[in-house]
């Protein structure tokens, strides 16, 4: 059973009955805004950032010309010198190995953060029970915990998706656990006088209502958990993204860093996009109920 409203086609698309048909050319305004303005904001950037790097305000050292950037680029990308890349490895091979810790851990940290904020949200004393250990794990940063992981589980992968996942978890258990507990007393009650059990009661209409908000907390769970990349990888860390970041950091090599940097924030968008999407098509209600 359930409680929630059909979302008839023209809803799920978007546009609420009644609201004004959008045009070709207010769809062609839109995206110019959309697109146009990031790309604006990313000229105006990039070139006051040459500007000053052309000026001699600072050394090369800290703020590097765009050419010696893509010049790092290039030669991340290819062999040159008998040089495979960096650190034998191309920079599209240290992203992978990135990506593939990141999924790892947050598979793990979002699962269980997802059931353990439904247990709380409906288990009144089990949320009280661990409500103040998810907090003190939330306010931890990731380095004040991750030397303590690798002295328990050594420095090859284990302590690297362990830390994504301890970062990963909290967002999603406390997002799950507050949308669990504001699902409507109005649909509980309603559900409950059709007479539905408590698990019908938690599947058709809290687990719906929850949704939007968990969805947000999976969004913000991989987002800290992407952050704490270069961390995860301070030991052992090559190949992947935070470990180029970390060692090239130690010979001042800046563009290598920036490199790393816009790999790891451009994946990101790409990410959270993808999730963006991802959650358009599962919870096509979200703000029409």
């Amino acid at each position: 059973m359930t409680l929630f409203v059909d979302i008839t086609p023209e809803e799920a698309g978007g546009r609420r009955p009644g609201a004004p048909r959008v045009t070709g050319d207010s769809r062609l305004r839109s995206l110019a805004t959309r697109v146009g303005l990031p790309l604006l904001s990313v000229v105006v950037f990039l070139l006051v950032w040459q500007l000053i790097a052309i000026s001699g305000i600072w050394s090369e050292t800290f703020v590097p010309r765009l050419g010696t950037v893509w010049q790092a680029f290039i030669d991340m990308s290819t062999t040159h010198d008998g040089v495979r890349g960096y650190a034998d490895y191309y920079w599209w091979e240290h992203l992978y190995m990135t990506l593939r810790r990141v999924f790892a851990g947050v598979v793990i940290g979002v699962v269980a953060g997802v059931l353990l904020g439904l247990a709380m949200g409906t288990i009144g004393w089990l949320r009280r029970l661990l409500e103040p250990w998810l907090t003190f794990l939330r306010a931890l940063p990731p380095l004040a915990y991750f030397f303590l992981l690798v002295i328990w589980l050594g420095i090859d992968e284990a302590p690297k998706i362990t830390l994504l996942a301890l970062a990963a978890l909290p967002p999603a258990a406390v997002a799950t656990t507050t949308a669990v507990s504001a699902a409507p007393v109005s649909l509980i009650e309603a559900a409950r006088a059709l007479g539905a059990s408590r698990r019908e009661v938690v599947r058709d209409v809290v687990v719906p209502s929850a949704l939007p908000e968990t969805f947000t907390g999976i969004r913000l769970s991989v987002g800290i958990a992407y952050s704490s990349v270069v961390a995860a990888e301070l030991f052992n860390g090559i190949p992947g993204i935070g470990g180029v970041v970390k060692d090239a950091s130690n010979y001042n090599n800046t563009p290598v860093v920036l490199v790393g940097i816009i790999a790891i924030g451009l994946s990101g968008l790409i990410i959270d996009g993808i999730l963006r999407v991802i959650e358009h098509r599962v919870v096509p209600w979200r703000g029409k109920v």
